[in-house]
């Protein structure tokens, strides 16, 4: 009977993908079998499994692939979206036997592309369709499956209670899984410290297809999927999170200076306070290089400071008195609104429903159709010769010049040690920097990426040093990549230590313990000691 209802099984996906296998390489044809032996539910094939010539396969392989810069003469042979747990074991167990790499997605998001792109032949799996939210407000917990988007998170969370928050990134469109697994820095950040800081369990699938809890897979894998970066090492169903008390308001301003305005002053005298502020205070600085309001036929750089402030407007208006005077800050400048709102507000024009945090698509994908990220920590105040120099460079690159965001650290991120968690970048770190350029046309793209080259080079002095550090949810290939075999723990250590600094050797001792053969890998994967594989 077992024989055959995979007869059936096996039938049913042959006729389904017919069409889409008749081309292909006999390897995909035991792939497929093998699929057909395990735990593909007959009747949900189509939600499941997407091959080349199904119209599903393009819409969910473009559904999330904005960046048009990576390219890949590979196209995943199929995409796998499964419904449950025992989906993924499959999926993983086969890859494993016919020697398919296989990329995890949840939100693909990754600056790199490497949750979608492979050079070798390779699958997908799509975690769209396991994003579940499990709220216990009387604990103040919830369980989060991967495939969930931050949006959704805070959606459902704010469904339940008005009092209660998720410290989590800005973007609404970003993926769980690979937010959390990176670290996950947020507007809450200072008060809360990141995502990671603020897991307590998760639920993770091995090479093996084993499923782990926390109890079940030790402190050492649970450590190292808070911020190493979970796809070398597993694949993550789940993660069980804190929520945090927040008050019904919080405060909230966005003001805009320019150099001719004091800029240069205002952001000198912010490195100095920025991370020393309360910690209910985050004040954020975006620059852009766009013409002068006021000389004609010149460019400026406008900085904007834009602020989230747990509490009131009349407590932030005091404590904006007393540490950052000079912004000239007024009542006027500032709206008061609920954290959910202020969730919206960051990213949404006014007016705009909540019901738009469930959206899994990026609306303006305008500025997104190629790009580049780069990132930095700053550990002493740039001089004012320095951002001077800065300036110049921006205002001389032209139209659309790369745009830099500094994220200011601080507060509760400081609470934790460097090794306490993989991510690194704590005590010691005034601010992170986060460079970014957005273009349009495919040939723009080698002129592009060498003027946010050039800026990185010019921040150089200015920066962290042994290591020039990275943050690792910002993906560089420029930092440096892995083979496509074996890669030597001397290789992987030049982009390795830059993202985790001396955490990457304890992720490299869990590497090797939990995937000694290296299946789940890429092009800035951890990988295990080869005289131990």
């Amino acid at each position: 009977m077992i024989t055959f209802r995979k007869s059936i099984i096996f039938l049913l996906l042959s006729i389904w993908l017919s069409l889409s296998w008749a081309t292909s390489v006999s390897s995909h044809d035991d792939f497929l079998e093998c699929l057909s032996h395990h735990t593909v539910n007959s009747s949900s094939i189509s939600q499941v499994i997407h091959t080349r010539n199904n119209s599903s396969y393009s819409t969910i392989l473009n559904s999330f692939s904005t960046n048009l810069r990576l390219t890949s003469k590979l196209k995943p042979s199929i995409i796998i979206t499964p419904l449950n747990e025992s989906d993924i074991q499959a999926a993983i167990y086969c890859s494993k036997i016919h020697d398919l790499q296989i990329r995890i997605r949840s939100g693909g998001h990754d600056y790199e592309g490497l949750s979608y792109i492979s050079d070798t032949p390779f699958v997908i799996i799509d975690l769209r369709n396991l994003r579940s939210i499990s709220i216990d407000t009387e604990n103040k917990t919830a369980w989060i499956q991967s495939g969930a988007i931050l949006g959704e998170v805070y959606y459902r969370v704010a469904e339940k209670s008005k009092k209660l928050a998720v410290a989590a990134g800005v973007c609404p469109t970003v993926g769980v899984g690979g937010h959390f697994s990176g670290g996950g820095y947020s507007m809450l950040s200072r008060k809360f410290g990141i995502a990671v800081d603020n897991i307590i369990d998760a639920k993770l699938i091995d090479a093996n297809g084993k499923i782990h809890d926390r109890e079940s897979m030790g402190e050492d894998l649970f450590w190292a999927i808070r911020g190493g970066g979970g796809t070398s090492f597993g694949l993550i169903v789940s993660w069980k999170v804190k929520l945090l008390d927040i008050p019904e308001k919080v405060t909230i301003f966005n003001v805009t200076r320019t150099l001719e305005q004091n800029a240069t002053q205002l952001v000198y005298k912010w490195q100095h306070i920025a991370d020393k502020v309360d910690n209910n205070l985050v004040l954020r600085l975006s620059l852009t290089s766009r013409k002068s309001p006021v000389l004609r036929g010149k460019r400026t750089v406008y900085v904007s400071f834009t602020t989230l402030y747990v509490g009131g407007v009349n407590e932030l208006l005091r404590k904006m008195k007393k540490s950052f005077p000079e912004l000239g800050l007024v009542k006027e400048d500032c709206i008061e609104l609920s954290w959910i709102e202020s969730v919206l507000y960051s990213w949404f024009p006014v007016g705009t429903s909540l019901d738009a945090l469930l959206d899994r698509k990026i609306k303006d994908l305008a500025g997104y159709v190629y790009f580049k990220r780069k990132s930095d920590y700053v550990k002493h105040p740039i001089s004012i010769d320095g951002l001077e120099g800065l300036w110049k460079l921006m205002n001389q690159q032209g139209q659309s010049p790369p745009d830099l965001m500094f994220t200011p650290y601080g507060g509760k991120i400081n609470d934790f040690s460097e090794s306490e968690t993989p991510f690194p970048h704590r005590a010691g770190n005034i601010y992170q920097i986060q460079y970014g350029l957005n273009w349009q046309k495919r040939k723009d793209s080698p002129k592009n990426i060498a003027r946010i080259r050039k800026i990185y080079r010019y921040m150089t002095k200015y920066v962290s040093k042994s290591p020039r550090a990275a943050y690792f949810n910002y993906r560089d290939l420029d930092l440096g990549v892995n083979n496509k075999g074996n890669t030597s723990y001397a290789q992987a250590k030049m982009w390795g230590e830059k993202y985790f600094k001396n955490n990457f050797d304890r992720l490299v001792k869990v590497k090797t313990k939990f995937d000694p053969t290296n299946f789940f890998r890429n092009e800035q994967s951890i990988p295990p000691l080869l005289s131990y594989a």
